[in-house]
């Protein structure tokens, strides 16, 4: 997987700023639920959670893609 994307010119800059993007939406999510909606403190977190758990994986991929990017 890791060698296709790094052939169809994705960069381990491009997943790390993916992650970055992610943990400010993450944040972003939960504030708006907590205070848009009248679901509770519960569905917000459950948002924010959602979300914040892409941020892992957009690193880790970053950091396959380097490896590439150093050959």
């Amino acid at each position: 997987m890791l060698k296709r994307l790094h052939e169809s010119g994705l960069k381990a800059d491009h997943m790390y700023m993916a992650g970055f993007v992610s943990i400010g939406l993450s944040f972003t999510s939960w504030f708006l639920s907590r205070h848009l909606e009248k679901a509770g403190v519960a569905r917000a977190d459950r948002w924010g959670i959602f979300i914040g758990e892409w941020a892992p994986t957009f690193f880790a991929i970053g950091n396959g893609l380097q490896g590439y990017e150093k050959r």
